[in-house]
């Protein structure tokens, strides 16, 4: 019984992160790998509170409830996520590697945006590291000439600036999300765009 057990809990895992990969088929941006953290079936049925008899993407559930162990009820309105679990060339984020997030100027929100580092197999915040996130509202968060901002993203800080620093874990794969608060079009019509994180060594 402990044998089928741990058997069931294994591959219940594997079919969860399954889902969870699903969600990077369709990314947000047609030209990098950032993704909707939930699909949006989802998203609309939890936004009407599950109340259409026709729809109840219990999967997808399931799928969202397994990386973010929290409901989406209105995605889009005060707030919205993209996730990234690559770099550029489509390899898998790596704490052991250095890379760089370079958000462009004038991002569309009305409140802040944030990029915070989980562990891609655990999901939750990455252990042992002294900070979570770096975010617009970071004191001391340098910007480049443009208004653009580099966020480094990896097991050592830049030299000089610590600031914009996202430490990572260098054993353990990772994986960012990145929050806007208070959206604004620019976001949603495309005509602003992430992209994607670039690996440097």
């Amino acid at each position: 019984m402990k044998q089928a057990l741990t058997d069931a809990v294994t591959e219940a895992h594997a079919w969860l992160d399954g889902q969870y990969e699903q969600f990077f088929t369709t990314p947000f941006f047609d030209d990098a790998h950032w993704a909707l953290p939930a699909s949006t079936e989802l998203v609309r049925a939890a936004s009407l509170g599950f109340e259409e008899p026709e729809s109840y993407p219990v999967d997808s559930r399931g799928g969202a409830y397994y990386w973010a162990f929290s409901g989406i009820k209105h995605m889009g309105a005060g707030q919205f996520y993209v996730m990234s679990t690559r770099d550029s060339h489509g390899d898998p984020l790596h704490g052991a590697r250095s890379y760089r997030l370079r958000v462009p100027p004038d991002p569309p929100v009305k409140l802040y945006w944030s990029a915070t580092g989980y562990d891609r197999e655990t999901h939750a915040l990455i252990r042992d590291v002294d900070r979570a996130s770096r975010a617009s509202t970071t004191p001391g968060l340098r910007s480049n000439a443009d208004g653009s901002v580099d966020l480094h993203i990896g097991p050592r800080p830049p030299e000089g600036n610590d600031a914009n620093w996202l430490p990572t874990n260098p054993d353990r794969p990772f994986e960012i999300l990145v929050r806007f608060y208070g959206p604004k079009p620019a976001l949603f019509d495309k005509t602003w765009r992430l992209p994607d994180i670039e690996a440097l060594d």
